[in-house]
């Protein structure tokens, strides 16, 4: 099996993706974009990456070391509600790839602990085609369905929840190995209140999100080609050339260092914040409407979606709650800075900041 090259180690996970170097293109953003809106799927083609100027790498890493307690307190509480609801037959299986160095940390944590490893996978889940169901397959024929966890580091509005509870249900009906398997999504942060497996309801910087592949073990976006079939994995590539600029284990290192003093305690969220009536799709269909937007998938709200929009799309304007940490968007106005985008404040009750992208006439 031709897996993908990453810079992470086996012990901490397993990258079931296929190499496809070669096989996809890989296109400037507002072409992309362009491509994307008329009707190619996005997993069909590759961003090129964006280089951090060594301004936004200053930001990166002020707010690495400001904001990893934050992290590390998240992977408690996180880690020990994982534990709590499937012991030692836990089968971390994280979503490629913003969920990636969240699973490591989590099993380290769990390492760390209660003192017992836990196998950790890392697959792809595509909005529109759904999961690997050859990686799916592969590990559930090594472990028990009953014990996978699912993680991702942030839930901007609940979309992919949605993917990955249709995904579970056809896994269910293919095979009963499948029997027993929970799609609920373990998160750091989930402002949109659509899980119970979360370390807290804010809408916290995880210092992740600020990267790209120099962060997630030098491994590309997923894909999934229109010659794909379900009985081979979804593919990605090895940026190699980006081996000098490779972050991957410092963030994680420097997170871990934070395991012994982690307080599951640590988190206070607001009354709006922890309101499980009102939830992130209330809040941005109430965007929609203000900015005359039909597309909900046009609005990408939270900090992870928000920086994530900002370094592999083009948004038409960033929204930011004036009552909003600035140590949780300072790297969003740097990035609005260099790209040209325009801020405005929004009075959010679950948000900090939320990108709206741009329509294809505006590009």
């Amino acid at each position: 099996m031709n897996l993908v090259k990453t810079t992470y180690l086996s012990d901490d996970v397993i990258m079931l993706m296929q190499d496809v170097k070669g096989r996809v293109p890989i296109l400037d953003t507002a072409e992309r974009e362009k491509l994307n809106q008329s009707g190619v799927h996005y997993s069909e083609m590759l961003p090129l990456e964006y280089v951090p100027t060594d301004e936004y790498m200053k930001i990166y890493n002020e707010s690495l070391k400001s904001l990893s307690y934050d992290a590390a307190c998240a992977v408690a509480i996180l880690a020990d509600k994982i534990v709590n609801r499937h012991g030692k037959n836990t089968v971390l299986v994280s979503l490629a790839r913003a969920g990636t160095p969240i699973g490591i940390l989590l099993k380290r944590y769990i390492k760390f602990k209660y003192d017992f490893d836990v196998p950790h996978y890392s697959i792809s889940i595509i909005r529109g085609k759904g999961i690997d169901v050859k990686a799916m397959n592969i590990i559930a024929d090594k472990h028990r369905a009953s014990g996978i966890q699912f993680i991702d580091g942030w839930i901007g509005k609940g979309a992919i929840n949605t993917v990955l509870e249709k995904a579970c249900e056809k896994l269910c009906q293919s095979d009963n190995k499948f029997t027993g398997i929970d799609s609920t999504l373990a998160v750091l942060t989930d402002p949109a209140c659509v899980t119970d497996m979360y370390g807290t309801r804010q809408d916290f910087l995880i210092p992740s999100a600020c990267l790209n592949a120099t962060v997630t073990g030098l491994v590309s976006r997923t894909v999934k080609l229109k010659d794909m079939t379900d009985d081979e994995l979804h593919g990605a590539v090895f940026y190699k050339e980006n081996i000098d600029h490779d972050v991957s284990y410092d963030f994680i290192n420097t997170v871990e260092q934070y395991f012994a003093s982690a307080d599951t305690q640590h988190f206070s969220p607001s009354i709006a914040e922890m309101d499980e009536n009102f939830k992130g799709i209330d809040e941005v269909k109430e965007i929609c409407k203000a900015y005359d937007i039909s597309d909900v998938n046009k609005v990408k709200p939270g900090v992870g979606e928000t920086t994530r929009v900002l370094l592999r799309r083009v948004p038409h304007v960033v929204l930011i709650n004036p009552n909003a940490d600035q140590k949780y968007f300072t790297h969003i106005q740097q990035l609005c800075k260099e790209k040209d985008i325009p801020t405005a404040y929004y009075n959010f009750k679950k948000y900090n900041v939320c990108g709206i992208i741009k329509v294809v006439a505006d590009l």
